[in-house]
């Protein structure tokens, strides 16, 4: 990367900066790879973030059915943990994870995990297991709240089978000859998982990040105290594909120790260690072992650690310092935070991250933890909080006694309880990554780069005044 015009006299976050275009040779958006490099086995530069509002097994396994890559919390219980990763194992690589129902179940019972939006539906099994039937989830907002699902799915719902999805072309085709948009897909009268025509789309377009056994990767976090050997081991016995050391402040002797103890374990698996955002930091961090450094301090819509303390950096200049001592190093870092709109997933890889997390902006989706609510007005939203904050804190330490947790709450940061809508247009958190990895393989053309490495070498960086930034912005009103 290097910077246009000028170079900068003070730190820059993502709204201070901009993209210049250079000449290209690159054809088509398809001919980007999007793919990090970092050891992970990903295919696109998106992780989500560790947050427990943010990143369960269903959200997890989406990501890595696209290519990316979900970080469950260190916060799950040990069991409920093991569950979840043991879940998204199991889940399919080539079809959607079916959301299952009983017959008895409502329409409001099913409203709580997605929207009546097209392209959406659920399964109706028994007991058993057993097939019964499927409802469109746009079917489910013309129904009333108590009518039982089982009433519904008598009007029958097109099925695809398994031995005749030859791919998202053929899967496609399919849909449109049964005149369908959303499909079970059986297996000898099983399902296996469900079908729209835009997620048969998205296989031609997406490679998922499986393992060797062709399973979805998952990653999980840990924190850097107690036993962390111990856990760091039975989190890849059990399946995990990345572990991510995580702490607030990752420039610190507990976290130097943690990465040895687990680096000693020859695991064989990318560690992934923060926050950090500084090239110092950088640096002891891989001496001890770490492969990939996690970047930023502040920079979430959750966190006020900024306004509390006063510590952290803007995150593009901390991305830029981080990524350049790790390149030096062979290491790679993540951009962890600060992302509100496609254009920053562009610059924090235009300043050197091989992958970046994202948090809130991914809480607002079907697939994220907790139930859709509605509020006075009718929109739909779910609650998304912070990791530092009371609410995190009296999770984390629930098994605590009272007067040891209350302790622990007087330094709680970060937001509690915030809520987080979804868009109507973009529900799912793969309508999200089209229209962030669509922004990416434009950025890439734009600067003539068709893979990251090229992209990091390639982009050319300006400054910009407040004004710049919003000049950039689409007029959403008219004049």
């Amino acid at each position: 990367m290097e910077f246009y015009g000028t170079q900068p006299q003070h730190d820059l976050t993502y709204s201070d900066v901009f993209l210049v275009p250079s000449r290209s040779a690159v054809q088509s958006r398809l001919d980007v790879d999007l793919a990090p490099g970092d050891g992970t086995g990903t295919t696109i530069p998106i992780v989500a973030s560790n947050m427990n509002s943010v990143t369960g097994a269903r959200m997890a396994a989406t990501i890595a059915r696209r290519g990316g890559l979900g970080v469950l919390p260190q916060d799950m219980h040990p069991q409920d943990l093991d569950a979840a990763i043991r879940w998204v194992k199991a889940q399919p690589a080539a079809y959607d994870t079916p959301f299952v129902f009983t017959p008895d179940a409502t329409v409001a019972d099913a409203l709580q995990v997605m929207p009546a939006s097209a392209g959406h539906g659920v399964i109706l099994e028994d007991s058993a297991g057993d097939y019964l039937g499927a409802v469109e989830a746009e079917r489910l907002g013309r129904a009333q709240a108590d009518a039982r699902l089982g009433d519904l799915a008598a009007a029958p719902v097109a099925s695809v089978d398994a031995d005749e999805v030859g791919g998202g072309r053929a899967a496609f085709d399919l849909l449109v000859a049964a005149e369908a948009d959303f499909a079970p897909v059986l297996h000898h009268g099983r399902v296996v998982g469900t079908l729209s025509r835009t997620s048969a789309l998205r296989a031609t377009i997406y490679r998922p990040a499986v393992d060797a056994a062709g399973r979805l990767r998952i990653a999980a976090a840990l924190g850097v105290n107690g036993d962390v050997a111990a856990r760091a081991k039975a989190l890849v016995e059990v399946g995990v594909d990345v572990l991510v050391l995580d702490t607030a402040h990752g420039d610190q002797e507990s976290m130097r120790r943690a990465i040895a103890e687990v680096k000693a374990l020859g695991l064989a698996v990318p560690i992934v260690a923060g926050n950090v955002v500084t090239a110092k930091a950088v640096q002891d961090l891989a001496a001890e072992g770490a492969d990939i450094l996690k970047v930023g301090v502040g920079p979430g819509a959750m966190c006020t650690t900024r306004m509390m303390t006063a510590v952290g950096r803007p995150q593009f200049s901390a991305v830029l310092e981080s990524a350049i001592a790790a390149r030096e190093l062979g290491k790679q870092v993540w951009a962890d935070g600060g992302v509100r709109y496609p254009r920053d997933v562009a610059l924090a890889l235009a300043a050197g991250a091989a992958s970046v997390m994202i948090g809130s902006w991914f809480a607002g989706t079907i697939e994220s933890p907790g139930p859709l609510a509605t509020d006075r007005d009718g929109r739909l939203y779910k609650e998304s909080w912070g990791m530092a904050s009371t609410k995190a804190v009296q999770a984390r330490f629930e098994r605590l006694d009272p007067f040891e947790q209350a302790r622990k709450q007087l330094f709680a940061e970060g937001v509690s309880s915030s809520r987080i809508y979804l868009d109507p247009q973009r529900p799912s958190v793969e309508d999200l990554l089209d229209m962030i990895t669509t922004g990416l393989r434009s950025s890439f053309t734009y600067a003539g780069a068709r893979s990251i490495a090229e992209f990091h070498e390639r982009a050319r960086v300006g400054i910009q005044s407040a004004a710049g930034y919003e000049e950039g912005k689409a007029l959403l009103v008219s004049w």
